[in-house]
């Protein structure tokens, strides 16, 4: 029952699709990726026109919408140079199942064995991206398979700690030990980019000042100017690409 309570508060899926890359003039590859516990998963590939490729970006996306809110973020990646795969998580977008922490891990793991089992990639060359709780998807899976680098974008320490800034203390105890970045970014071996709205309305910069501290090097944190929760690929345009192209290299 509690468990259910949480992942109604947490996760806000949306299951219609409101595009696909062709819209912004991007050629892609529909995959259905099978999960270890029988879900199946929706993901664009998108290829790069740009050469030579940058890195293989891994793409976690927030807690809401599905890969179609993600359109933007492809056109400026894929402008600098960067593969992509976009994968709707289970219970979003035409994925299978319904979300929860674990089944979110399972999920990375499938999508990181599925880029890397279909040959167009090099696995040295993986970057994993997590927007919001998208960076904490990312951060455990870096933990347990190492990437060239990580990139997080407007995440939080833990799931209690934004809670407790938006519900009641009786309701953000329930969130435990979920999705704990800030001991596992202690803990991450790769280099670490982060990201985040000056003005984040939702995720306040002190959680990625607090990250950045306990990151080892090399790591950098790019604060956007201007820039809240939902529109730092606004603000940033074309250098939230080339941020992240400059940064591998």
């Amino acid at each position: 029952m509690w468990s259910t309570l949480v992942d109604s508060l947490v996760y806000f899926p949306d299951r219609e699709l409101y595009g696909d890359p062709a819209d912004v003039g991007l050629a892609f590859t529909d995959l259905t990726i099978p999960t270890e516990d029988g879900e199946r998963l929706h993901a664009w590939w998108i290829p790069t026109r740009v050469m030579p490729v940058r890195g293989h970006v891994l793409f976690f996306h927030g807690n809401a919408g599905n890969v179609s809110h993600r359109l933007e973020h492809a056109v400026a990646l894929t402008a600098a140079g960067l593969d992509l795969l976009l994968l709707d998580y289970r219970g979003y977008g035409r994925s299978t199942g319904r979300p929860n922490e674990e089944g979110l891990h399972r999920d990375a793991h499938a999508a990181r064995a599925a880029l890397v089992a279909g040959g167009h990639v090099d696995p040295a060359r993986l970057v994993y991206m997590g927007e919001s709780l998208g960076g904490a998807v990312a951060l455990r899976l870096a933990l347990e398979a190492p990437p060239l680098a990580c990139v997080l974008q407007s995440s939080f320490t833990s799931l209690r700690d934004v809670a407790r800034q938006h519900y009641p203390a009786a309701l953000s105890a329930l969130a435990g030990d979920a999705y704990p970045n800030l001991e596992r970014i202690a803990r991450l071996q790769a280099p670490v980019l982060i990201l985040h709205g000056e003005v984040d309305e939702i995720v306040p910069l002190a959680h990625a000042e607090a990250l950045f501290e306990a990151a080892r090097e090399p790591r950098r944190l790019h604060v956007v100017p201007g820039a809240g929760h939902n529109d730092l690929v606004q603000a940033m345009g074309p250098s939230y690409g080339t941020e992240v192209a400059a940064w591998l290299g």
